[in-house]
Parts: C-alpha cells; sequence; structure tokens
C-alpha cells in the first residue's frame, strides 16, 4: 500500500452480507471508531473505518475538497473490494457520505447521517469567514490541536457530560478519546477541512436518495441541532429520523451503547 493509499482499519468476515463503513468528523479519525467497527463485526457485519485524506495515517495529496473526499472514499471501496456498503457518516463524515452518494449511488447500499448536515449553515461569505477565523483563532495564536480540543469538545457536548471546568483527566473514556483524536488532526489538515466544510452544500441530492436512509440526532447537539436532522429526512424519501437523548454533537463518543442502539436497530430492519 502506498503512502497515498486508502487507510482503514476493520473487523467481520468478508463474505458477511452487509458491510459498514465509518466516516469520522473534522476532529476525528479511525480510531474514534475502533470499538464500533469491533461492535458491528460482533453483529455479522464487515465494518471498516477510515482515516480521510490528511488524517491519521493517510497522506493528503495537493488539496481537500469534498469531490477529492469522495474520490478518495470511492478507491477505498475498491481497494476493500467492496462492490456497496452503508455509509455511517458522523459529523463531517456525514456530509462526505452524501457527496459519495451523488458520485457514485450504485455503490452505496444505505446511509446513516449523524450530527450532520447536507449544507454549510448560512450561505454567506462573511458568515464563512468569521466561523474559520473563529474556529482557528487558537491556531493563529500560536496553540496547538490540543488547546483546540480543550475549548472545543466541552461546549459540543451534552451540559451533564463533563464536570465544570473538567481537565482532561477527569474525561471519561469516551471523550478523552474523542480528544486524542482531535489533539493528533495535524493544524494544516484542520485548516484545509474547515476552509472545505464552510462550502459544503448537498440540499439538493436530498430527494434523489434512493437507498433506506436514518438521520441520526443528538438531544443537545447545537452543531448539527435535531431540527436540522429532522427536516433532512423528512426530505429523503423514505427516510427516517431519530433522536438520541442525552447526548450532543459527540454522540458516539459521549454515549456509545444508544448510538450503536439505534444503528443496528435500523440495520435490522433494512439489511
Amino acid at each position: 500500500m502506498s503512502s497515498l493509499a486508502p487507510v482503514w482499519i476493520e473487523a467481520g468476515h468478508h463474505a458477511a452480507k452487509t458491510t459498514l463503513v465509518f466516516l469520522h468528523g473534522i476532529g476525528g479519525g479511525k480510531k474514534g471508531f475502533q470499538s464500533s467497527v469491533d461492535f458491528f463485526a460482533k453483529q455479522g457485519f464487515r465494518a471498516l473505518a477510515w482515516d480521510m485524506p490528511g488524517y491519521g495515517d493517510s497522506q493528503l495529496d495537493g488539496t481537500l475538497s469534498f469531490e477529492s473526499l469522495a474520490a478518495s472514499l470511492e478507491d477505498m471501496l475498491d481497494a476493500a473490494k467492496l462492490e456497496k456498503a452503508v455509509l455511517v457518516g458522523h459529523s463531517m463524515g456525514g456530509m462526505v457520505a452524501l457527496q459519495v452518494f451523488t458520485r457514485c449511488p450504485s455503490r452505496i447500499a444505505g446511509l446513516v447521517i449523524a450530527a450532520s448536515s447536507p449544507a454549510f449553515g448560512q450561505q454567506d461569505g462573511d458568515f464563512q469567514k468569521q466561523f474559520v477565523a473563529q474556529r482557528l483563532a487558537p491556531l493563529d495564536a500560536g496553540q496547538t490541536m490540543a488547546d483546540v480540543a480543550n475549548r472545543l469538545i466541552p461546549s459540543m457536548v451534552a451540559p451533564l457530560a463533563l464536570p465544570q471546568g473538567a481537565v482532561l483527566a477527569q474525561y471519561p473514556a469516551g471523550l478523552a478519546l474523542a480528544h486524542a483524536c482531535m489533539s493528533a488532526v495535524p493544524p494544516s489538515t484542520y485548516r484545509a477541512s474547515l476552509n472545505a466544510l464552510v462550502k459544503f452544500e448537498q440540499r439538493a441530492a436530498l430527494p434523489t436518495i434512493n437507498v433506506p436512509t436514518l438521520c441520526l440526532a443528538g438531544e443537545h447537539d447545537k452543531t448539527a441541532p435535531p431540527e436540522v436532522l429532522r427536516r433532512m429526512a423528512q426530505k429523503i424519501k423514505g427516510a427516517e429520523y431519530e433522536c438520541i437523548e442525552g447526548v450532543g454533537h459527540l454522540m458516539s463518543f459521549e454515549q456509545e451503547a444508544p448510538f450503536h442502539a439505534a444503528v443496528l436497530n435500523f440495520l435490522s430492519r433494512h439489511f
């Protein structure tokens, strides 16, 4: 495998009827889905989780855009010898899943769009610039991605997920993993991902989706509020909507069991 080849982890039998591919968010990586890969393999699925280009063990070749991410994921499907897969995308990973459907719909068996959106907020140049500037302020001030994680993670979780003023040593295991994943993202990748994120727009694609789809929200998610996921489900024929109680944007890191239960329940009825 070359340095620019797709990078993923996997578990389960290659002859499994259904394969899941987990797609991480802007502060994630394949390691954030290791336990999900293991869990669903034990349920009889083949399960994979990739590193987006520029993340983890995957190299970024050139620019990062949703078009390039979709092409890279299609390359991963080829490399893993997958004709079809159910994509489980969290946050930015959910956006990648939508982009991939527009690129190669015949290869997508189903979609789980978790804590995500079909477009980035307000399509306004000033709003986008302010958002990127705000998110990059710590890096521009000479801080590290660990400092970014210290700032962002408490704002992304449910109110009771962390003690007030908690330091990393007080984080539950799931959120400590989220912190480790975000801390490991190269600053250049984080910058490139943010600049791609604010250009994302796939609302027009929603009515074209013709595979089983679950739009999965977190009750306390302020980044991708439940109403956004509910409206998205309404625009996809036959799509289901579910909201996990007691979690925020980092749903699977906060409470893995209900996240797994929601996905497994969806899969059991469609695959």
